[in-house]
């Protein structure tokens, strides 16, 4: 989501991370100052951008929607829990193409826009699935796996373009780069707090269909997102340049990715996420199993994973004031063994030892849901702004897209591998002796990419990753070729960009560089070396 500084601006890191520390104590202190302060510096229609795609349709979206899905394949399609988690995986393949969404909005503008119209197909896709889905009683299994899996492309889209905004904003604004990231994380986080508090209530009140047709009012937001999002009104594009275009962007990402310091990053966060194995669904039906699992009513349901998104949002929070400069290895070391430390928790739910010590199985599942989420946010935002920083100027909404399929690729595999584990180990609608030992492998297999971490740089979180020349041969061919005119550069203007903003930037640098010689150089020794999240 968001990019690295590019190469002009990197002068300016010590500063623009004071920056960043400052207006991120004042997001905690004062919410309403720190929204004010971001749309008056980036336009209040980006917030907006932001706040529908990450709170309204990932958070309350994938919130209501998860809730509701769980339950449709169990009670109305009435699948095993090995199929369930199978279907899953396929729901979210559109994820794993981030990187065409992103070639389209980098590449290809309709009616002279690049982001608009993106969020109005997204918004379009997503409210006509669910109302197919919720309209149409006794749909087959693969109509209604169509139907979620356009509702995912749809939110696949909506997510690769609001990224795109960011990290072109990153790139303009790099003192607000985690703040926009905090942004981010805060809507998905409340959003989520707010859907799974419903969810249950509006599974048992109208039904797990029911619940999915409402999955088309997030949709909607998105839509009128992208109807509002102020952005420069580009007049005659070229389309017949548009197959140069895609060309020399797969050229450019083929490039970036042959740097050692973008893809041993890239092999550590793939096999991270595919040795995570994924068995929420065996999981799911244990907790609502009356005979062998604790049978959780649909309302408790979405109360635990309401207070587990609790837990997800005190993770934000905990990353935004104390651990965002901490270097990359450090804090996925950590992340990595808490992850496997709280999968633990699982186990114990599930051989019922919490019941043995006097600890009852709704108040076990909701501090186990809480630390789960809180853990796996921390893991999760440290890898995002590494993915940010990896981005080659100018095709950063398309590689940023390219490093999270890979990320959404190894999740897809996790959940295919999850999905394996239950079947092999026998664990059905009605048999859960075996859920242990499946609980049991996946936090053992979460220590494994420990074995990878040395490809994981050292440095903070604050610094440059790609090296000075990648940086600087890049945004000088795009500006002086001009063949991408459409490229997140600094020199473009979306809209959501201050002009007078980066002339101040470029006015600091050229101050810096005149009295400040010699505290230039370690800091462009500095920026060299890639970092991985």
């Amino acid at each position: 989501m968001e990019p690295q500084e590019d190469g002009p601006l990197r002068f300016q890191e010590p500063a623009a991370a004071g920056c960043g520390v400052i207006i991120g104590k004042s997001c905690v202190a004062s919410p309403c100052r720190w929204l004010r302060r971001l749309s008056s510096q980036l336009h209040w229609s980006f917030v907006l951008a932001v706040v529908a795609v990450y709170g309204a349709c990932q958070g309350v979206g994938n919130a209501v929607g998860g809730v509701a899905a769980g339950y449709y394949w169990k009670d109305v399609q009435r699948v095993q829990p090995s199929a369930a988690q199978f279907y899953q995986g396929v729901t979210d393949a559109p994820w794993v193409v981030k990187p065409l969404w992103g070639l389209l909005t980098d590449v290809l503008p309709v009616a002279g826009y690049r982001r608009r119209p993106y969020f109005v197909l997204a918004g379009v896709v997503g409210v006509s699935s669910m109302l197919m889905l919720s309209l149409h009683r006794g749909l087959g299994i693969m109509p209604a796996l169509l139907a979620l899996t356009a509702q995912s492309a749809g939110a696949a889209i909506a997510d690769v373009t609001v990224d795109a905004l960011v990290a072109q904003n990153s790139i303009t604004h790099p003192p607000l780069a985690s703040d926009m990231q905090s942004l981010c994380g805060f809507s998905s986080s409340l959003g989520a707090l707010l859907g799974f508090s419903i969810s249950g209530l509006l599974v048992h009140s109208m039904g797990s269909q029911g619940a999915l047709g409402l999955l088309s009012i997030p949709s909607a937001l998105v839509l009128s997102a992208g109807i509002l999002l102020k952005e420069n009104h580009v007049a005659e594009f070229d389309y017949k340049q548009v197959h140069k275009k895609f060309y020399k962007a797969i050229q450019s990402m083929g490039a970036t990715l042959k740097c050692p310091e973008v893809w041993r990053p890239c092999v550590y966060m793939f096999v991270s996420h595919n040795l995570s194995l994924d068995i929420q669904g065996g999981m799911f039906y244990w907790y609502t199993d009356p005979v062998v699992g604790p049978g959780f009513s649909e309302g408790f349901i979405g109360l635990i994973y309401a207070i587990g998104s609790v837990g997800s949002l005190l993770g934000v929070l905990l990353y935004q004031t104390a651990l965002k400069d901490y270097p990359f290895r450090s804090i996925l070391l950590w992340g990595q063994v808490l992850s496997s430390l709280a999968g633990m928790l699982d186990l114990v739910l599930v051989t019922r030892l919490n019941l043995k010590i006097g600890i009852p199985d709704y108040f076990f599942a909701m501090i186990d849901n809480s630390i789960s989420q809180m853990v796996g946010r921390l893991k999760w935002l440290p890898l995002l702004v590494l993915c940010s920083k990896l981005c080659s100027p100018g095709i950063e909404g398309t590689f940023y897209a390219l490093l999270m399929s890979l990320q959404n690729a190894g999740l897809l595999m996790s959940a295919w591998w999850g999905g394996l584990l239950l079947h092999m180990l026998s664990v059905t609608r009605m048999e859960f002796s075996n859920l242990w030992i499946a609980v049991l492998i996946r936090n053992i297999s979460r220590l494994v990419p420990l074995t990878l971490l040395f490809l994981v740089p050292q440095s903070d979180q604050n610094s440059t990753l790609l090296p000075a020349e990648m940086l600087e041969g890049d945004t000088a061919e795009a500006v002086k070729a001009g063949s991408v005119e459409f490229s997140v550069l600094v020199q473009e203007d979306s809209g959501c960009i201050s002009p007078n903003m980066v002339a101040e930037d470029e006015r600091t640098k050229m101050l810096d560089a005149e009295i400040d010689d010699v505290e230039s150089i370690p800091l462009v020794s500095k920026s060299g070396p890639a970092i991985d999240s």
